[in-house]
């Protein structure tokens, strides 16, 4: 804990800063760059397979069959997903995956995207409700993996800053709450998902927007089921690998593999850790790595 309250140290020296137009800008900003230096983005095309000679990676494989044979190869997937599935055919790949599925993985998230009929300059772009329990709130997440009664709510108020991301006259929200993930909290978010929602709804209306439901112009949900279909992440985890002390900054997944000396990784799962910040600062670490080795 008091490693990580550090972050709040260097956010309230820094700031908390939103790229307007959203997270998606900042994704685009790094794209133009890399095409011009003559990159290509392949998009709608998952990768099913890093293969290797030896203790190099020398081809990549995607879902339409489409292969390339690269100097070096970088994964932002889900680490175990990299491990387990990406190099599946290797032994280093089974040998990882045998030895992450013995970590302990972050919680879940389950969120709540909605835009309202509405301007709400009052609600702030950052804010967390607190519900009536703390420590156990944060046990029954952590350890009991139960789908709790009660519950905390970020909630993210982005038009109030950045009035470009809804329509005029119109707020987008997000509401996120965090959840047990798959391995420990095993329940159909087909059917839970709803009647989730629709609590977390009602207890901002009862909190802060009395006629929230009727306000409603669009919302959809995201569950931990998502998070394991969409992004491959590893029992639906939001974070990759609990922060925990051994297994946070270098105890994490290493920038370069330490056995496919080509072969790099990047994101939530690597050092320094999740979260937009950290895994930028991943992305620069193993950007750095990559020009060094190649230089050489």
């Amino acid at each position: 804990s008091a490693i990580y309250a550090l972050i709040h140290k260097l956010e309230k020296d820094g700031g908390v800063w939103w790229a307007r137009g959203g997270t998606n800008r900042l994704a685009a900003a790094m794209v133009r760059p890399f095409e011009r230096l003559g990159g290509e983005v392949r998009l709608h095309d998952p990768v099913v397979r890093v293969h290797t000679i030896g203790n190099r990676a020398t081809e990549v494989e995607t879902a339409s069959g489409w292969k390339e044979r690269f100097n070096a190869v970088a994964s932002n997937g889900d680490l175990m997903h990299t491990y387990r599935d990406l190099l599946g055919g290797t032994k280093r790949g089974s040998e990882q995956a045998r030895s992450l599925a013995k970590k302990r993985f972050s919680p879940s998230l389950f969120v709540v995207h909605f835009g309202l009929e509405g301007t709400w300059p009052g609600i702030p772009h950052h804010m967390i409700l607190f519900g009536p329990r703390y420590k156990g709130l944060l046990d029954d997440i952590y350890d009991h993996g139960v789908l709790p009664q009660d519950f905390s709510i970020y909630l993210h108020h982005p038009t109030v800053t950045d009035p470009s991301m809804a329509p005029p006259g119109k707020s987008t929200f997000y509401a996120l709450v965090p959840v047990a993930h798959m391995g420990k909290l095993a329940v159909d978010w087909g059917e839970v998902g709803p009647m989730l929602e629709k609590r977390i709804l009602d207890e901002l209306g009862r909190r802060l927007i009395p006629d929230i439901h009727d306000r409603i112009v669009t919302k959809f949900h995201y569950a931990p089921k998502d998070f394991a279909t969409d992004l491959s992440a590893h029992l639906g985890s939001a974070f990759s690998l609990e922060p925990v002390l051994t297994q946070s900054a270098y105890f994490r997944g290493h920038n370069r593999d330490d056995v496919i000396k080509n072969f790099y990784l990047v994101g939530a799962g690597t050092h320094p850790g999740a979260g937009i910040p950290g895994v930028v600062a991943s992305a620069k670490t193993t950007a750095g790595l990559m020009i060094g080795d190649l230089s050489e």
